[in-house]
């Protein structure tokens, strides 16, 4: 994907940009500049430069290049061991993680009701998810079924969470606006922030991964992230609850 003679002229942290891409491609074109060069160790202007020398005008378009890329090439690289998670876990230890932790609770601890909703895996994490909400003192539901009926009555004052590692599962578009049209509040969860499903929501807790299809079809992502944010989120409901109930405030 890269001219070896133009590789040659990198200096060394330039090359760390370079090295990071070629092991981490799948998630690097979700990345946003700012996080590909926190996870390279670098700053944003070594992250430019990288892209100047190999003759793009811009990250957007080396990004663009990259994504073209994985498309020509029919090669499945499926990554294995814990790299890939513990590049995620560094990805997000910062304050702007967190922020948007304390954000997605909020939308929650405000809601009478949540429902999740999601289909294949990402199904059975809304299962999961439902069940570890309710743990915690928030009643939830499951909709596993992209046609289940949503009325106005049924999702007044409360919050849709929606699983879909694209954020382009037809059936799930169809339920989000459908929770979107009866004025109920939704957050996505999606490893695609640009996503159809992203720009439907409310509010987006992005994550970055590659992600892995089998034929084309079959998606064998990781879901570890989806889990971490979900229990994240619902350890938080707990901390707010307890804080307020310490300033004599009574949950009903």
């Amino acid at each position: 994907m890269f001219n070896a003679r133009k590789l040659s002229t990198l200096n060394a942290l330039e090359s760390s940009v370079h090295n990071y891409i070629i092991k981490n491609i799948n998630a690097v074109i979700y990345m946003t500049i700012r996080e590909l060069a926190d996870n390279c160790g670098v700053s944003t202007a070594t992250v430019l430069r990288f892209c100047k020398k190999m003759d793009f005008k811009g990250y957007s378009e080396l990004k663009a290049s990259m994504k073209l890329h994985l498309n020509k090439n029919s090669t499945l690289l499926i990554p294995h061991g814990a790299e890939e998670i513990l590049t995620f876990f560094k990805s997000i230890r910062n304050d702007e993680f967190d922020e948007m932790i304390n954000q997605a609770a909020q939308y929650i601890r405000d809601a009478e009701r949540v429902f999740f909703a999601g289909a294949g895996s990402s199904g059975t994490l809304g299962r999961y998810g439902a069940r570890f909400f309710s743990n915690v003192g928030k009643f939830s539901n499951h909709i596993d079924d992209p046609y289940y009926p949503v009325s106005t009555d049924m999702v007044q004052s409360s919050v849709a969470i929606v699983l879909s590692v694209s954020g382009e599962t037809p059936e799930i578009l169809k339920l989000a606006r459908q929770f979107v049209i009866h004025k109920c509040k939704v957050i996505s969860i999606t490893c695609n922030p640009d996503s159809t499903l992203a720009k439907l929501s409310d509010f987006i807790v992005p994550y970055h991964v590659s992600r892995i299809l089998i034929e084309s079809e079959y998606d064998i992502t990781t879901q570890v992230p989806v889990i971490f944010i979900l229990e994240s989120i619902g350890r938080k409901l707990v901390v707010n609850n307890l804080s307020d109930m310490s300033r004599g405030v009574t949950f009903l």
